[in-house]
C-alpha cells in the first residue's frame, strides 16, 4: 500500500508539471508568435509533448489562455475567487472604499511593480480577443470582475450618486489596463513617478475621495 501511495503522489506530480510545461509554453508562444499563429503542435513540442499528451490536458488552446488568466493572471493580482462575480481584489475594494488620494497613489505604486510580470498574460488575451469570441467574452468578464470591485468600494462609501458609479469604475479599469500594458519607462514623455502621480490623480478624479 505504501508503494502504491507513492507511486500515485509521482504520478500525480508528473502530470502537474506535464501542465505546467504546457502552460509554460503556451504562454512564450503567444508571446513571441502571436495567439493567432500558434497552434496546438506548436504548443505541444515546446513543451517537449505530443498533440495527444495536450489535448489530454486541454480540449483546445482557448483553454491553455482560460486557465492562464483564471490561474495565473489571478495569482498575480491577489484575486481570489468570489461568490458574487468570479474573483475579487479585497485590497482594491478597500482602497476605493478608502478613497484618500495617499492610498490610491500607493496601490497604483504597488500595483505596477507587478506589471512586468501580468503584461505577457493580459498582452495575450486582448490579442486572442480579437481573434476569438470565447476570449473576447472571457475578457470581459475578467474585465468586469475588476470593474465589479471598484464599484463595490464606491457603494460602500456611498461616494458619487449611484447612476454613475459603474461608468466611474468602468473608466478607471480601462485607463488602468491600458498604461499597464502599455507602460515602459520614460515612454509618452513622463517617468515612472510622475506617470503615477497623474495615473492617481485621474483616479482620484473619477472614484476618489477629495481633500
Amino acid at each position: 500500500m505504501p508503494y502504491a501511495g507513492a507511486m500515485a503522489r509521482l504520478r500525480a506530480a508528473q502530470r502537474e508539471m506535464t501542465r505546467t510545461l504546457l502552460l509554460d509554453a503556451g504562454l512564450d508562444l503567444f508571446v513571441s508568435k502571436g495567439y493567432a499563429t500558434t497552434t496546438v503542435d506548436d504548443i505541444a513540442t515546446a513543451a517537449g509533448t505530443t498533440r495527444v499528451t495536450f489535448y489530454a490536458y486541454f480540449p483546445s488552446k482557448v483553454e491553455v489562455v482560460k486557465a492562464l488568466l483564471a490561474e495565473r493572471l489571478n495569482a498575480l493580482l491577489a484575486r481570489v475567487p468570489s461568490a458574487e462575480r468570479g474573483s475579487t481584489e479585497n485590497e482594491l475594494v478597500a482602497v476605493v472604499e478608502d478613497g484618500s488620494p495617499e492610498r490610491i497613489r500607493s496601490w497604483l505604486a504597488t500595483t505596477s511593480e507587478r506589471w512586468d510580470a501580468i503584461r505577457p498574460y493580459t498582452t495575450t488575451a486582448h490579442a486572442a480577443a480579437a481573434v476569438d469570441p470565447e476570449i473576447r467574452t472571457l475578457l470581459d468578464e475578467w474585465l468586469d470582475e475588476a470593474i465589479g470591485d471598484i464599484r463595490d468600494g464606491l457603494d460602500r462609501a456611498e461616494r458619487f450618486p449611484a447612476t454613475t458609479r459603474h461608468f466611474r469604475s468602468v473608466l478607471a479599469i480601462t485607463e488602468l489596463d491600458h498604461v499597464a500594458r502599455q507602460w515602459q519607462p520614460d515612454r509618452w514623455g513622463v517617468a515612472r513617478d510622475e506617470m503615477l502621480d497623474v495615473l492617481a490623480e485621474s483616479w482620484v478624479a473619477s472614484i476618489g475621495r477629495r481633500r
